[in-house]
């Protein structure tokens, strides 16, 4: 018995919206960095999901430029986030506006 290739796509869309949602709600800049990394990893569930049906290798070698672009993301990002906590105690997203100088 073989899972289909629906599950995953439905797996996909479930994760993405979760990430969807928590970058929308919540406001610590980690909490929503993660619900990025979510999303990313929704979109490339999806495109190996379509590689895999289409018998293209295409779409999982988009999958390691997204990796790398995701690792980048998170270079940035906890740059940001450490610049931002050597001034206050709190990482909020309302506190991105004292990086401007």
């Amino acid at each position: 018995m073989s899972i289909g290739p629906a599950w995953y796509l439905a797996l996909a869309a479930v994760l993405f919206a979760l990430g969807a949602i928590g970058v929308m709600v919540r406001r610590n800049v980690l909490v929503m960095f993660m619900c990025i990394e979510l999303m990313l990893n929704a979109a490339n569930l999806t495109l190996v999901t379509f590689s895999r049906v289409l018998g293209d290798i295409g779409g999982e070698s988009i999958v390691f430029f997204v990796l790398v672009v995701a690792a980048a993301e998170v270079v940035v990002g906890l740059g940001v986030v450490v610049a931002i906590f050597r001034r206050r105690a709190a990482t909020t997203a309302d506190d991105l506006h004292e990086m401007l100088g």
